[in-house]
């Protein structure tokens, strides 16, 4: 792999400066960038959540610039936690700063927990972001049902004693999502993928690999 660096920095966000890290290589053969949303910052999400590091990490493996932010109030970022509604506009200013700065390639949404819930919805609507992919999605007290209307290609990975989102209610929303559309339920693993990541990284990486 080529040489890598790892850059951190801030984004101009509607609540004000968001810390930001990108992650990209001496390669000029970039077809598509990644942005990986975190878990919810009232719980201690940041975007060096383990889940988030691994994912981010992975796409990254696979040549493709990856950059991670901290949602307002979170870390370093400035403003308050806004309960999803503000968060969508970090999500955006992100998605505004890959557009400038890779020249509009196609955009890797990818968002864990809380992080899903509320990257996957700006996600399916923004026109920049071709493939989706969440993890540990709270179905059961979050409102996911835009995805039933979301046509890209779409990967969704839950553990299976997932305790925010039951694998039913995941599977019951997964049959009403549109194709193209993948769903992995890994075995014994919990919200937080605890001791399953190299499942996680596993299931990913064939994804990734498949033609979509």
């Amino acid at each position: 792999m080529a040489e890598s660096f790892h850059r951190t920095f801030f984004l101009n966000g509607s609540a004000g400066r968001l810390e930001a890290m990108l992650w990209t290589a001496t390669t000029a053969d970039v077809r598509r960038v990644a942005v990986v949303c975190h878990p919810h910052p009232l719980f201690g999400g940041t975007m060096h959540n383990k889940v988030v590091f691994q994912v981010a990490k992975t796409l990254h493996e696979h040549g493709i610039p990856v950059l991670r932010f901290n949602f307002r109030g979170a870390g370093l970022s400035e403003g308050k936690h806004d309960k999803g509604r503000g968060e969508m506009d970090d999500v955006r200013a992100a998605l505004e700063y890959l557009s400038i700065e890779f020249s509009e390639k196609p955009i890797l949404l990818a968002g864990f927990s809380f992080g899903s819930a509320v990257g996957l919805r700006v996600g399916c609507e923004d026109p920049r972001v071709k493939e989706l992919v969440g993890l540990g999605i709270p179905v059961d007290d979050s409102d996911l049902s835009y995805l039933t209307e979301c046509s890209k290609p779409k990967l969704i990975l839950q553990g299976a004693r997932d305790q925010f989102g039951a694998s039913d209610r995941v599977e019951a929303l997964f049959a009403r999502m549109p194709e193209p559309k993948k769903l992995v339920l890994i075995e014994d693993a919990d919200h937080f993928f605890t001791g399953k990541l190299d499942r996680v990284v596993k299931a990913l990486t064939e994804w990734l690999g498949e033609s979509r």
